[in-house]
């Protein structure tokens, strides 16, 4: 039996001299060294007990041997589980111990604090740090090179993700090695990818966008990449003459923009710049045609389904929409109550069919029985309108919907006409509890640097544009939106920092 996996992403460069990482200090990493540093790994791996299909939980900084410890996952047909590195030793205690990990490797300045509570769960620790020092490297560095790797079949499980759980606990997305493989083959035909890219690589690696997206389509193809430990701004654009593409999140992008040397000549040889993780404001898509003449691409995927639609590669990128589906993925916007599709045009809930969709949550049968339909289309979340030619415009998450008064109020709707205005940077609309429309929503926006926006001129201008139940019931004006690693707005907190905005004085 083979791997698939495994056959598809890294078998065929053995041997090969040519560069698969280039470090942040310009050192290099030929894809004959990196997966001699995979395999060293992958006997650690099984000397310290672990079996096909057991988890591997990881929690490290990115770095070549952090992605390197994926491909021996990989090969040693392990289970592969990587943990946001802002995670506390509390989060971390629910992950192992839910995941039922077998070994967690941390960064060194944690193990102390994570050791006893992996322990508790029956883990073992071994540590991997920024500088790809660590015990996990020792116990590598005297091993073969080679490693057979292990056979696994399509429908094995190759990764678990868990959600962000801003809703409940958090739930492990379970995906297949088909899974990861074919959104992976999907995205080099529809993104044009060859081996001659190199893609400027700034994400982090313990989320599907940079870790099953960026790298699996490199990898694929026999690219390159540039392999910086996160965004830094000096740092992209000294790095920029060397890309051909990008792969980033909205605030990438708008800090690019802040800054003049971020020019159209700078930009000028790159091939392709995409968005994801977070909605890219159409103000954002048309500030960064007119500097540079490209036009970022933005797509849509989740934790559960990797990689849904695009826009496409060749044709309208239209600012504002996540474009049609990819290939061999069903799409269908329906109604939240009843589950029957909708009109065109009109808003319902994403649901997505393909083999790039998740088997279900790990050990919650009910939650998956709840999101995933016997006929195999999950249940977004995400509220959505699709047009005539199959473009989806993404409205908000489902549960971020504003039901005031009886009223459903769409808080993208809303921040659209606020961003447009003078001064505003940016937007965010949350509901929070009101004692006579039983929610109502609150606005809150973040000045242009320098700027004092004009409220009452803003009000006036969501008069022309918006019905009257609509409009935010107060408008605030804030620092900054608060965001997680991914660059997406926590509403979630928002709504618990404001959530007395509206509450009525005592009688």
């Amino acid at each position: 039996m083979a791997n698939p996996l495994y056959d598809a992403l890294f078998a065929p460069h053995a041997g090969k001299s040519k560069d698969v990482i280039i470090r942040s200090d310009g050192s290099r990493l030929s894809y004959e060294g990196f997966l001699a540093m995979a395999a060293r790994m992958a006997h650690v791996l099984t000397e310290q007990g672990l079996a096909p299909g057991d988890r591997l939980a990881v929690q490290v900084t990115k770095s070549p041997e952090a992605l390197a410890l994926y491909a021996a996952a990989v090969q040693a047909g392990v289970i592969f589980l990587p943990l946001n590195t802002a995670y506390t030793t509390a989060e971390l205690d629910y992950f192992v111990g839910d995941s039922g990990a077998t070994l967690l490797v941390c960064d060194s300045a944690r193990e102390p604090d994570l050791r006893p509570m992996a322990e508790g769960h029956g883990a073992q620790t071994l540590t991997l740090d920024a500088d790809g020092a660590g015990s996990l490297t020792t116990r590598a560095a005297g091993k073969s090179e080679h490693f057979e790797t292990v056979p696994r079949s399509p429908d094995d499980l190759a990764a678990f993700l868990y959600t962000s759980g801003t809703t409940g606990r958090s739930k492990g997305a379970m995906l297949t090695q088909d899974n990861l493989l074919s959104n992976a083959l999907t995205l080099v035909e529809a993104w044009r990818f060859t081996g001659d890219d190199v893609l400027l690589h700034a994400l982090p690696i313990f989320h599907t966008h940079g870790l099953f997206v960026a790298t699996n389509v490199v990898l694929a193809t026999g690219g390159t990449m540039i392999f910086l430990p996160g965004f830094d701004l000096d740092r992209v654009l000294a790095a920029l003459p060397q890309a051909t593409a990008m792969m980033g999140v909205p605030t990438f992008y708008t800090r690019l923009l802040d800054d003049p040397r971020f020019t159209r000549e700078l930009a000028g040889h790159m091939r392709l710049f995409t968005s994801g993780s977070a909605p890219l404001l159409a103000a954002t898509h048309e500030a960064f045609e007119q500097r540079t003449g490209h036009r970022i691409l933005e797509r849509y995927g989740m934790t559960e389904t990797n990689m849904s639609t695009s826009n496409p590669y060749e044709g309208d990128r239209r600012a504002g929409t996540v474009g049609p589906p990819l290939p061999g993925v069903e799409l269908k916007i329906t109604d939240p109550e009843t589950g029957r599709p909708v009109a065109q045009g009109e808003v319902g809930v994403i649901e997505v069919r393909g083999p790039n969709v998740f088997q279900g949550y790990w050990r919650m049968p009910e939650k998956t029985a709840e999101e995933l339909r016997p006929d195999g289309f999950f249940i977004t979340g995400d509220l959505a309108t699709q047009d005539a030619e199959g473009y989806v415009t993404i409205v908000g998450r489902a549960k971020d919907l504003v039901i005031s008064g009886g009223y459903n109020i769409y808080p993208k709707e809303l921040e659209e006409v606020l961003d447009a205005q003078p001064g505003v940077r940016e937007s965010a609309v949350v509901g929070v509890p009101h004692p006579d429309l039983g929610e109502a929503a609150l606005a809150l926006l973040v000045p242009e640097p320098g700027a004092a926006p004009d409220l009452p001129a803003i009000e006036a201008a969501l008069g022309q544009r918006l019905a009257r139940y609509k409009h935010p019931r107060r408008i605030e004006l804030i620092d900054e939106l608060p965001r997680n690693t991914m660059g997406k707005v926590q509403k979630a907190l928002l709504r618990e920092r404001y959530g007395q905005a509206f509450t009525a004085p005592a009688k």
